[in-house]
C-alpha cells in the first residue's frame, strides 16, 4: 500500500469485538471447512481518496474494505461499519477523515481493561495516529456479544465500560472524547437483554448509544450482514453529526 500525501483532519477509533471489526460477506465453504470473504463492496464502502486508515505499522494509507485485515489477524475480516460511516460523513463536508482500526472478534470486555494488551495497543495507535496533525473525534465501539454468556459478566458489564470510558479519556487526556457505542443485537440468550440494557444505561456526558437491534444478521445469528453493516455506518454517522460535529 502506497503512503497518502493527505493527512487526515478527523480521526475516529474504531474499536470493540468482531462486528465492529467486520463480518459482512464472509462465508464458510461447505466443502473446505475454512472461511473467505466474497469481495462484495457495496457503493456505500467505496474508498475514497479522502478516507484514510491507519495501518498495523502506523502508517497512513488510502481506507479500503476490510478495514480490519492486518489488525484482527486470526479471523477472516469483511466489510464492517467503517467505511459506510466515513462516507456517510464525506457527503455531510467533513474534510479528510482517518479511521484508525482496533477491533479484535472474540473479546471480552475485561480484555479491554488498563494494562491488557488490548487496551494499550488501541491507546498506542490512537496516540500515534495524531502524530502528524489531525485530531481525534470520536471512539466508536461494538463490542459485548462476549459478555452474554454468564450472569457474572453481564453484571459487570456497565462498571467495565464505564471505567473504559474513564481510562481512554485519561489516557489520550481528551477529558470529553465523544463515544458512540452500539448497544448489540446478537450474543448468547441467557444474558443478551442485561448487557443491552447496560451499555443503554450507561450515562455519561458525550457519551451516546445506537441500537444495533433489527438489523439483519448472518446465519450465524451473531454477524451483522454486509447490508446491516452499511446501515450501522450510517447510523454511526447520524448519531455522530447530531450529537458532536457541531461543537
Amino acid at each position: 500500500m502506497e503512503k497518502v500525501s493527505s493527512k487526515p483532519k478527523q480521526i475516529f477509533i474504531l474499536s470493540g469485538q468482531s462486528n465492529m471489526a467486520g463480518r459482512g460477506g464472509v462465508i464458510r465453504d461447505p466443502h473446505q471447512h475454512h472461511q473467505h470473504w466474497d469481495h462484495d463492496v457495496p457503493p456505500e464502502c467505496h474508498p475514497h481518496p479522502d478516507i484514510l486508515r491507519f495501518t498495523a505499522k502506523l502508517q497512513w494509507v488510502e481506507a479500503h474494505e476490510p478495514l480490519h485485515d492486518d489488525i484482527d489477524t486470526k479471523k477472516v475480516c469483511g466489510v464492517g461499519p467503517g467505511m459506510s460511516f466515513a462516507n456517510s460523513l464525506r457527503d455531510c463536508g467533513v474534510g479528510v477523515v482517518g479511521l484508525v482500526p482496533c477491533a479484535v472478534g472474540g473479546t471480552a470486555i475485561k480484555e479491554w481493561a488498563r494494562g491488557e494488551e488490548l487496551y494499550e495497543t488501541m491507546v498506542k495507535r490512537a496516540k500515534e495516529s495524531v502524530k502528524e496533525g489531525g485530531e481525534i473525534k470520536c471512539l466508536l465501539w461494538y463490542q459485548g456479544e462476549s459478555d452474554t454468556s454468564t450472569e457474572h459478566d453481564a453484571e459487570a458489564y456497565q462498571g467495565s465500560m464505564e471505567k473504559l470510558i474513564q481510562n481512554v479519556r485519561e489516557d489520550l487526556a481528551l477529558p470529553s472524547l465523544p463515544i458512540v457505542q452500539v448497544a448489540i443485537a446478537s450474543g448468547d440468550e441467557k444474558y443478551l437483554e442485561k448487557v443491552r440494557e447496560a451499555q443503554q444505561r450507561i450515562n455519561i456526558p458525550n457519551v451516546v448509544c445506537v441500537d444495533a437491534k433489527g438489523l439483519q444478521l448472518k446465519h450465524d445469528n451473531l454477524h451483522l450482514t454486509t447490508q446491516s453493516q452499511v446501515k450501522l455506518g450510517q447510523m454511526l454517522a447520524e448519531a455522530y453529526l447530531k450529537h458532536f460535529a457541531s461543537s
